[in-house]
């Protein structure tokens, strides 16, 4: 098994950003035209519960159903992700993007139901494929690691672009050209990686003989897998729940209205975004000053002392500057897990993406929970105690995460 083959690999010169760009466009442009579907379902979700003919928090409360596909099918699938050639995998989750995105457009309940659910297992089949390939680019793990940290930027680039790109389409042809408009680019490009994706091989060949389950006793083997993974759950939770109640708090301690939250909404935004792409050019410079590891610990150490003053903050600007702490100190986590993941994981990068993306998903849900459940019981002191508490765990855990020789 060549896993830990990729540890010991020599180091190798990183290209530059705007090179590796030219060279993974096919992956970016996927990464981008993945969170369409759903940032239309946000944008619209007014006359999308009009034309469904429910009311906007039982067709909003659809979105819920994707969650529970992307943890399912990510948990299910994760084994085989390396089976099979990396660009037939994302043909397989952009057709299906496509497929669900027309569902959409169709705007009943049970087309909307439908509509969330495939979104959910699409975005959980491709987001870890195209991270995977990206990374299987390059032969240095300094290099793989930056790929994949590269997809994952464009794709918060995207989450904190796509309101503004689409509004101008959207007033041509309505939400629902909107859809038909993502399905149509998402199966063609489902066609081009299949194209691509022909006679090329999988990362793990039947010759090999590992089976399903062994597959996960092998993730469970690289060091560091499982914490790191535990620790991606756990700052998404802590970071999604955060943002759930964002609005509801600036607007009841500023009384921020909605077009100036929409300011606060992108300062956080454009913080998740550069810290993701600095943090992950950083770490694949050759002998970085402080090591992925180290930066891992720092970075939730941080976003631990935001979260605490956060809800605290006594002015306007102190908050502000928080939020972007927030942002940037969670894209910095983030980074880390990814590269530390695609470095130590080799040919089983695609399934450890796999789970990772799941256990995300998983965080969604709870972080909202969680942090409800201390916004009921305490006010806004009560959700910030709860999110410290869980990236306190996630902080322990990192401090577990020894470095491995490359």
């Amino acid at each position: 098994m060549s896993t830990q083959q990729n540890l010991t690999a020599p180091a190798a010169a990183v290209p530059g950003d705007l090179r590796m760009a030219r060279r993974l466009w096919p992956f970016l442009l996927a990464s981008t035209v993945s969170l369409i579907p759903f940032t239309v379902f946000g944008m619209y979700l007014v006359p999308i519960s009009e034309a469904a003919g429910g009311s906007v928090a039982e067709i909003g409360g659809l979105r819920g159903l994707g969650g529970l596909a992307a943890l399912a099918v990510g948990v299910v699938l994760a084994p085989l992700m390396d089976r099979v050639p990396r660009e037939l995998v994302a043909a397989g989750g952009l057709a299906l993007l496509g497929v669900s995105a027309a569902l959409g457009a169709v705007g009943n309940v049970f087309a909307l139901a439908a509509f969330c659910l495939l979104i959910g297992a699409s975005t959980s089949i491709l987001a870890p494929s195209i991270g995977a390939a990206a990374a299987d680019r390059f032969r240095s793990p300094a290099a793989a690691g930056r790929a994949a940290t590269l997809v994952s930027a464009t794709t918060s680039a995207m989450a904190m672009l796509a309101a503004p790109v689409l509004a101008g389409p959207g007033l041509v042809w309505g939400w629902r050209g909107n859809l038909l408009a993502a399905a149509a680019i998402s199966l063609v490009l489902a066609g081009a990686f299949f194209w691509r994706g022909r006679g090329r091989k999988a990362p793990i060949t039947n010759r090999e003989r590992m089976s399903y389950l062994a597959t996960y006793r092998e993730l469970a083997r690289i060091p560091g897998a499982l914490p790191l993974l535990a620790i991606a759950m756990l700052r998404t939770a802590a970071f999604m729940g955060y943002l759930a109640y964002l609005a509801a708090f600036y607007d009841e301690k500023f009384d921020l209205a909605p077009g100036w939250f929409a300011l606060v909404w992108s300062l956080s935004g454009a913080s998740f975004f550069l810290g993701n792409l600095l943090s992950g050019r950083y770490l694949a410079t050759d002998r970085p000053w402080i090591s992925p590891e180290r930066l891992l610990a720092g970075g939730i150490t941080v976003a631990l002392l935001a979260v605490s003053a956060f809800y605290f903050s006594p002015t306007l600007p102190l908050t502000l500057l928080l939020t972007a702490l927030m942002g940037a100190s969670h894209a910095t986590v983030a980074a880390c897990v990814t590269t530390l993941l695609v470095r130590r994981s080799g040919e089983l990068r695609g399934s450890a993406l796999s789970v990772n993306a799941a256990g995300m998903s998983l965080g969604t849900f709870l972080g909202a929970a969680i942090g409800g459940l201390g916004l009921g019981l305490g006010g806004y002191p009560g959700t910030a105690i709860t999110f410290a508490a869980i990236t306190t765990t996630a902080l322990l855990l990192a401090l577990r995460i020894h470095r491995v020789p490359e």
